[in-house]
């Protein structure tokens, strides 16, 4: 099987909101196509790998399943590459300026990694590290 693109879905309480939210954090947000906001999505780096928003009733309606509230636990951590710790830092605090939550703030990790987490206002986690590859131990 040759894999064209992957999208993640995730439920939202208010989709306007939560592309506002993104938009500020510098994703590329795309309304649905049929101009309802019944649906939006995010391009998410270079690779072009597409979130998708969803009301939570649509996405009941895909999973037969329950709907968990991502604030209160974790359903997945969704991690991004950063060019920089300078990028890390900005996507942190634009995250929080725009209504999220910083779970964890910027720190060096292993000596080779920096990064930071935070979750939008559904409680959706996200992790942005910045990996210096030059300072990654080597094994033998």
């Amino acid at each position: 099987m040759t894999t064209k693109e992957l999208w993640i879905n995730l439920p939202v309480r208010n989709v306007r909101r939560s592309m506002e939210f993104y938009d500020s954090l510098g994703f590329a947000c795309h309304p649905c196509p049929n101009g309802t906001e019944e649906a939006a999505s995010l391009v998410v780096g270079d690779s072009k790998v597409l979130v998708m928003l969803f009301p939570e009733t649509t996405f009941l309606a895909f999973t037969g399943h329950a709907v968990a509230d991502a604030r209160r636990a974790a359903e997945v951590l969704l991690s991004i590459d950063a060019g920089s710790r300078e990028e890390v830092d900005e996507l942190v605090r634009k995250a929080a300026e725009a209504g999220g939550f910083v779970f964890g703030e910027p720190r060096e990790r292993q000596g080779w990694m920096y990064g930071a987490g935070f979750a939008d206002p559904d409680g959706h986690r996200w992790t942005v590290l910045h990996m210096d590859e030059a300072r990654i131990p080597l094994t033998e």
